[in-house]
């Protein structure tokens, strides 16, 4: 699926990708609308209702990814409400080894993510995952999401990089398309962002459920090649 001697560079996400999305599921779906139902004296299903439409008038754009925007859009901290939960906070199996593979491979390991920089913060220091990183890029440094015309280019400027030897790895078709655009080569869809949902089916890009398949491929390629 991926000839890892074709690759320079890997692009990984965080949310969804590196870590398992049941915290970010379980915070916007759940904490945000319990702790919104009781700051407006609503129903939780009236706040639910309200804070899904919210969430899809904006979703893609870079506001929703935001925590200051929604920290004044609901009246509360958002950042301080994520950390009454940290503890949901949780790398997926077999990242630290497929990160370390990487780095004893020489390949450059970028992590390229939507999160505001106070959420990647907070998740960074909950998993400690920085050190596996040469570089790490927040898309609010950029000023447009992953998803938006243009983003790819802004990049390039503080992260030149050959689109046709850079692998990325994400969770989000859309993410996905975007870059497919822009002309890279490998592209990789995580299946099961959240562990504790179903797989997601795509038939569009190259399909991983998790890491352990592409650890096996990165492993496989360096034996065929006369490594260990």
């Amino acid at each position: 699926m991926i000839d890892f001697e074709a690759i320079d560079t890997v692009f990984l996400d965080m949310d969804g990708t590196l870590l398992d999305l049941h915290f970010d599921n379980h915070f916007w779906l759940e904490e945000v609308p319990r702790r919104y139902a009781e700051a407006r004296g609503l129903a939780l299903e009236e706040a639910h209702a309200e804070l899904r439409g919210r969430y899809r008038d904006i979703e893609g754009t870079l506001e929703w990814y935001c925590l200051d925007y929604w920290s004044r859009e609901l009246g509360f901290d958002i950042l301080l409400l994520k950390r009454e939960v940290e503890h949901l906070i949780a790398v997926h199996p077999h990242v630290e080894e497929f990160l370390e593979v990487l780095g004893a491979r020489g390949l450059r390991r970028v992590m390229v993510t939507n999160a505001h920089q106070q959420g990647l913060a907070l998740k960074l220091e909950r998993t400690q995952l920085a050190g596996h990183f040469e570089h790490i890029i927040s898309a609010h440094d950029l000023g447009l999401a992953k998803e938006m015309p243009g983003f790819w280019e802004r990049l390039q400027e503080i992260e030149p990089f050959d689109p046709a030897r850079t692998l990325f790895v994400d969770d989000n078709p859309r993410v996905l398309r975007a870059a497919r655009t822009y002309g890279f080569e490998w592209l990789v869809i995580i299946l099961k962002p959240d562990s504790r949902a179903p797989l997601r089916p795509c038939d569009e890009f190259s399909a991983v459920p998790g890491f352990g398949e592409l650890l096996a491929a990165l492993r496989a390629s360096a034996l065929g090649n006369g490594g260990q």
